[in-house]
């Protein structure tokens, strides 16, 4: 064996240890979607004709005009917020560049639950307008009932912009002032510029955004139901735990992971053709144009008004309807359990997630054959899939593993096992895991990227097995993304609602459940402590998300990594 070749033995040996973990993680990944299609072919029974004519219509129909409503106002709230902060000078606009993202600190559920009680007849909004025209009478002054598909659109768009306007703001600030300036030397007004120039470039971008909305609308389970939408989501879960039906949900779940893989697919193929060209330093983002009087008036409010009914209104009556139960009654200690439960729960998920993204990220950047990204990229597909769907995947593999276990036990020991998974918080630590691994390999991955490839061959060269060069070399150099990473799987690991409804164990509650018990009962106020700490929670990473994202440093090489870490993690 010559020397090169000695020294390249174990860096393969090590590769294809790592590649077999990648491909273990990617196939854990696809379980629930094989597992899926086997309960959905197992049949239900009498009541597939009931599906098929009542259940599967009226969810194809609701979800159809849920997305369709979703994705017009996110695209139009987005790309126009996004182009007046990027191409735009007007008062607050410094403020909005950032507060424009705070409606991601608010799980749309939450914004349902809130608005639910913010609009009711005897609420503070119609209580306030009879008040101020002297009507007497509830029923003399009432507003349109939100309880419908477009009001459920409306309350999702104003939460799910964000998506888009992260994305179109990015590609409006990288556009070249000269690509815009040509236009307007032959003639083009600024709206036909906007339109023919900067729109379709930034197409591409809009498109991610609205398809990561979409994908958000989809997965809902507590706005839709709250607001009386009867969406996949909500029907999977009516007629799993109401008709005690496992494969009647599964097949309605196919129909739905049939949608989501269409909408991934959709984005895919808008973006087949995008490319960039030019250099970053010899580009120059156009100047922002001065606006003033009725122009800078109309832009402030047209920034102003998603961050209002996205973020503020509710997060003001959570917080003033939290006060005044706190005052009164004080902290409830079982309040207390739920969000040790949630916040434990979250945190074991985050850890085991971090662990599996560099095992799938150092598998990519050692293997060379490209099997082990392509491994990497399956394991990343969980987050396309809804919790609701992933909920149903998931009981088959657990449930044969766990009679395995229990024979395996009776067989040896004497002793059974039981559910020792799915009867526990494993199954929910592992549907967290699965859904938001996407989050930690793609931000570890984009760390990754920063460190050159000589550290890795410097510390094999001196003896550094490939456990021992991530430990002592990678892992300091990974923190900013192993943060920025730990903190978006995590929020969202408290966040996730319907996989928690479905998966979690007998008697166990967490912050977003008990929402969702409140609100189902009516007893809205209730819950609003429950729903202030979650805001809480989620604010912290937005307002980080805001600082680091920069586009147009980023986009330009001169600013650290971390912003770029956080983006790449959260569109994977």
């Amino acid at each position: 064996m010559t020397a090169r070749t000695a020294a390249r033995a174990p860096a393969a040996i090590d590769s294809r240890g790592w590649t077999i973990a990648a491909f273990i993680i990617a196939a854990i990944v696809l379980s629930p979607v094989a597992a899926l299609v086997a309960i959905a072919a197992q049949g239900s029974g009498d009541l597939w004709p009931h599906l098929l004519r009542y259940v599967l219509p009226n969810a194809i129909r609701d979800t159809g005009l849920l997305l369709l409503g979703v994705g017009v106002l996110v695209s139009i709230i987005g790309v126009g917020t996004a182009w007046l902060v990027a191409t735009c000078r007007f008062p607050g606009r410094d403020l909005f560049d950032w507060a424009l993202l705070l409606p991601l600190a608010v799980p749309t559920y939450i914004v349902a639950f809130a608005y639910l009680d913010v609009l009711h007849p005897l609420g503070p909004i119609q209580s306030g307008l009879r008040a101020l025209f002297g009507i007497d009478d509830p029923r003399g002054l009432s507003l349109p009932d939100i309880r419908s598909i477009w009001g459920a659109a409306v309350l999702l768009g104003f939460v799910l912009y964000p998506y888009v306007y992260l994305a179109a703001r990015a590609l409006f600030l990288m556009q070249t002032a000269s690509a815009l300036e040509v236009a307007r030397t032959l003639g083009a007004t600024r709206t036909a510029t906007f339109f023919r120039v900067a729109l379709p470039l930034a197409r591409p971008a809009i498109v991610v955004g609205t398809t990561l909305a979409l994908l958000e609308a989809l997965n809902d389970i507590g706005a839709s139901e709250f607001l009386g939408v009867r969406t996949f989501t909500v029907s999977i879960y009516a007629t799993w735990l109401n008709r005690s039906s496992l494969p009647g949900a599964a097949q309605i779940a196919l129909v739905m992971l049939a949608a989501v893989i269409a909408l991934v697919l959709a984005e895919r193929w808008a973006r087949r053709k995008q490319r960039f060209t030019g250099g970053g330093r010899r580009t120059h983002p156009p100047s922002p144009v001065e606006l003033g009087g009725l122009a800078a008036a109309g832009a402030f409010l047209a920034c102003l008004l998603p961050i209002l009914i996205g973020f503020a209104v509710p997060a003001l009556h959570l917080a003033v309807e939290a006060w005044s139960r706190v005052s009164a009654f004080g902290l409830s200690p079982q309040l207390l359990i739920e969000a040790r439960n949630s916040i434990g729960f979250a945190a074991v998920a985050t850890a085991i997630a971090l662990l599996v993204g560099i095992v799938l990220a150092y598998a990519a950047r050692l293997d060379r054959s490209g099997m082990a990204t392509a491994a990497t990229r399956v394991a990343s597909l969980g987050y396309a899939i809804p919790g609701t769907v992933l909920a149903v995947g998931l009981l088959m593999p657990l449930a044969t593993f766990d009679n395995a276990l229990d024979a395996a036990s009776r067989q040896l020991f004497g002793i059974g096992t039981g559910l020792l998974i799915s009867g526990s918080g494993a199954a929910l630590v592992l549907a967290y895991v699965i859904r938001f691994l996407a989050i930690s390999a793609g931000g570890i991955e984009a760390g990754f990227a920063k460190i050159p490839t000589s550290l890795d061959a410097a510390a094999r060269s001196l003896g550094e097995s490939a456990i021992g060069t991530v430990r002592r070399v990678h892992l300091p150099l990974l923190s900013p993304a192993l943060g920025a990473a730990a903190i978006l799987v995590f929020v969202d690991c408290m966040k996730e609602l319907p996989a928690t409804l479905l998966l979690r164990p007998f008697g166990f509650e967490t912050l977003a459940t008990h929402i969702y018990a409140e609100a189902s009962r009516g007893t809205y106020e209730d819950g609003a402590v429950a729903a202030l700490l979650i805001v809480l929670v989620g604010l912290g990473p937005v307002v980080l998300l805001a600082r680091m994202s920069r586009p147009l440093q980023v986009l330009t090489g001169r600013v650290n990594g971390s912003a770029q870490d956080l983006s790449a993690g959260k569109s994977r």
